[in-house]
């Protein structure tokens, strides 16, 4: 699974021909979350609250490059690299 942005100790992952609805996987420590790109609702798992608003922030502010992202990985091509936050 590609990493395609890192940030404060936060993994943002997606799988190659993974399912609908588009979405990406954010590992924080023993956490992780699937946050839907479209709505930026978590989908499944548990994040710490502070953790939880800065995957928020971020994908707020890229979630066109993730929706191109999601594109890529359907055709099982590699995601591009999405800056971190500041």
């Amino acid at each position: 699974m590609p990493t395609i942005s890192t940030f404060y100790g936060i993994l943002i992952q997606m799988f190659w021909g993974d399912h609908v609805p588009p979405h990406f996987h954010a590992l924080y420590a023993e956490h992780e979350v699937l946050i839907d790109i479209q709505t930026l609702d978590v989908l499944e798992g548990e994040m710490p609250r502070r953790a939880i608003a800065l995957i928020l922030e971020w994908a707020q502010e890229h979630r066109a490059e993730l929706m191109e992202d999601w594109k890529l990985c359907e055709f099982n091509q590699q995601p591009n690299k999405i800056p971190p936050l500041p």
